[in-house]
């Protein structure tokens, strides 16, 4: 038991490592997505705001 209390078994330190290149990637995605996200929102604000077009009534049956 203090042996790996001291000492992580040489499997951790991979996993480890993947996980974290893995947490990078997952993070820097989802701060692209938000920055498109904001980026698209400031557009569509910009614009001011769209009509609706009118609805058409439903023809009637003879």
């Amino acid at each position: 038991m203090a042996e790996t209390s001291f000492f992580k078994p040489k499997g951790d330190a991979k996993s480890e490592a993947t996980n974290m290149t893995a947490r990078r990637i997952i993070e820097g995605e989802a701060a692209a997505r938000r920055a498109k996200t904001e980026r698209l929102r400031a557009a569509r604000l910009a614009r001011g705001p769209v009509e609706a077009p009118p609805k058409k009534k439903p023809a009637r049956r003879k």
